[in-house]
């Protein structure tokens, strides 16, 4: 029971130091769950500076990087000097981003990318996709898959569920004489506005513009505009309700 006691008191002021420094470094209130136990906080805390050897050496072959850099195990990233970070970025285990583009990659600050994602600029060398822009604080859960053909513009503070994915190209199928693969595609882009949920395994569309405090709902297929706080869901998505506002006549938009 001693022991068990030592514990729990040792995690409640290891999460008191721990937040502090998180809130610091992030530049906005964090706090640990103080039930958390010493030991966890260890390994916790073993695997977070592990990652930090990594990102330290990894980020140097980076075009433009700020901070602490956190990267897990086999993760593969292809064209560094493509790519600018802001601080406290973090790539989990597994994660593959091909940053060749014309115009490269941004990342803002407090970045998170969840195990097994992929970021794709680039599928065939004859035509390199346009570029990626991420804004701060934007989380995205494991298994998402970000294709950037055309132009993507991700907003602040926006989050990601699980397997979520987006598609900024579309192709010319036009032709019936014409293997569809030899009649090119559009690129319109995709742009995500700022403070939204793109829920688990939701589809996003070339083309698509999403406002900013907008809701997709889990497993929806986006393949036109989202307003400014709306909450949308379903295949193709169309709009349930707005966030904050009486919903009124929804069902004729």
């Amino acid at each position: 029971m001693g022991l068990v006691t030592f514990l729990f008191e040792g995690g409640y002021l290891m999460a008191s130091l721990i937040s502090k420094i998180i809130t610091k470094l992030k530049g906005e209130k964090y706090v640990l769950d103080y039930s958390i136990l010493a030991s966890n906080l260890i390994e916790v805390l073993n695997k977070r500076l592990i990652q930090i050897i990594r990102g330290s050496l990894m980020k140097l072959l980076f075009r433009k990087n700020k901070g602490l850099m956190f990267v897990g195990t086999s993760v593969v990233v292809m064209a560094k000097n493509k790519i600018s970070v802001g601080k406290n970025c973090i790539l989990e285990d597994g994660c593959y981003i091909n940053a060749l583009c014309k115009k490269g990659v941004t990342i803002g600050d407090n970045f998170s990318l969840g195990r097994n994602s992929i970021i794709e600029c680039t599928g065939v060398l004859r035509e390199l996709g346009e570029g990626l822009r991420i804004g701060n604080n934007v989380g995205i859960s494991p298994n998402a898959f970000i294709s950037v053909r055309g132009y993507v513009e991700i907003g602040d503070n926006t989050i990601f569920g699980p397997g979520v994915s987006v598609h900024a190209e579309n192709h010319n199928f036009e032709g019936l004489n014409i293997p569809i693969r030899l009649q090119g595609a559009t690129r319109k882009g995709v742009k995500i506005g700022t403070d939204c949920w793109i829920g688990s395994k939701a589809v996003i569309l070339d083309g698509v513009n999403i406002g900013d405090g907008a809701i997709i709902a889990a497993a929806a297929v986006v393949n036109k505009d989202v307003p400014d706080y709306a909450v949308v869901g379903g295949i193709p998505a169309k709009i349930i309700k707005y966030r904050g506002k009486v919903n009124e006549n929804i069902s004729s938009k």
